[in-house]
């Protein structure tokens, strides 16, 4: 029987441990980190025996040893096996985002979740999982400070046309954005709409859907050409509703350059960076799988902004090509506790715009493969 390595394995020290994981399916394994150089030698489909010729400074006993464990781990693969068939499927389909993309998105699949009965029961042996105090809300007292108007602009627009003229602008007027239309803007998409109690702590709701009601993601507002309000980068502060100075000045050209140089960027009025303030999520929910939801609250949050924006006469813009860690500094974040996921963006659509894509023609849908 000939045996390759999966092509699909991460390994990695976790806890004083050397971990080889591979995915999709087995669980992760802990082995000595002379595993590595023994898999090394089954790149190609080889006899074991073969494989031993090149690790002759091992015992044959040791080989064999070694092999059969991984073996059963699914860190080596049978030839013409399904599980064969399987690995190699999974990386040639998900080559262009290997390993980063694919590890995360496997080794977050099918968690086992307890029961209500496991629930129940270590409820009644006092070992149910305790929370840490939840801090609601992020704020910087010693940073200077615009508060912002509570005279909300009109939201009247019949949901079909804000649904229907939501589109991603990248062009935008020179015409600066009115200050009640931001203080609008922020409330609506990121302030509190009621309290809740969870059983453990007092939650609050938006009026997007976030998992666990934890609100873990964070405004940081990047303002260039706003009435009444200094270029800089502030932090909204959404329990009193105002823009905290976190760092003064800002020009398009740096605005551009912090969204990987996208140079429509540098037009919009102002930009919205959704922060992660990991320890709100991770303090309920322990496996990593969570993070998706954290990304899944940032859509949420991007298309809420986005309607909002359409139905107060802005256009809105988003992106998830920037800086990251360039963008973490402008903020004042430490890229650790608290990391930017998603910027949003959003100024006064230029009547003509100049980089619209056309409408598609008959001849545009020549050569497209319309259905597989």
């Amino acid at each position: 029987m000939r045996l390759r390595r999966a092509s699909c394995v991460v390994c990695y020290w976790y806890e004083g441990e050397f971990v080889a994981h591979p995915y999709p399916g087995p669980e992760p394994t802990a082995v000595h980190p002379a595993a590595a150089e023994i898999l090394s030698a089954f790149g190609e489909w080889v006899e074991p025996a073969k494989a031993a010729e090149v690790l002759d400074h091992l015992t044959p006993a040791t080989v064999a040893e070694a092999v059969e464990a991984l073996f059963e781990a699914g860190l080596l693969l049978a030839e013409d096996s399904p599980q064969a068939t399987r690995d190699a499927e999974v990386a040639q389909q998900w080559a262009t985002w290997s390993p980063e993309a694919s590890f995360f998105h496997y080794a977050t699949q099918d968690l086992r979740y307890p029961t209500e009965e496991e629930r129940q029961r270590l409820l009644a042996e006092g070992r149910a999982q305790e929370f840490p105090d939840h801090v609601l809300f992020t704020g910087y007292p010693d940073a200077p400070r615009v508060l912002l108007p509570r005279r909300p602009a009109e939201l009247r627009l019949p949901y079909d046309q804000v649904l229907y003229a939501r589109r991603t602008h990248r062009d935008f007027a020179a015409e600066p954005v009115a200050l009640d239309t931001l203080a609008t803007l922020l409330a609506t998409v990121f302030g509190p709409v009621d309290f809740i109690d969870s059983g453990h702590e007092v939650l609050f709701r938006r009026t997007s859907p976030s998992g666990g009601a934890r609100q873990e993601l964070e405004p940081y507002v990047a303002i260039r050409n706003v009435v009444g309000v200094d270029p800089g980068v502030y932090h909204y502060n959404l329990r009193e509703h105002s823009l905290e100075l976190l760092s003064p000045g800002l020009t398009g050209k740096e605005v551009a350059h912090l969204c990987a140089d996208q140079d429509w960027a540098g037009g919009a009025a102002f930009l919205v960076v959704l922060a992660a303030v990991i320890d709100r999520m991770s303090s309920k929910y322990r496996n990593a799988r969570c993070y998706r939801v954290s990304l899944l609250n940032a859509g949420h949050l991007g298309q809420t902004f986005a309607l909002t924006a359409t139905a107060l006469g802005l256009g809105p813009a988003q992106t998830g090509a920037f800086h990251d860690t360039a963008v973490a500094e402008r903020c004042g974040l430490d890229n650790i506790g608290h990391t930017p996921v998603y910027v949003l963006a959003a100024g006064h659509p230029r009547p003509e715009p100049e980089n619209g894509p056309p409408a598609a023609r008959l001849d545009t849908f020549s050569g497209s493969v319309l259905q597989r």
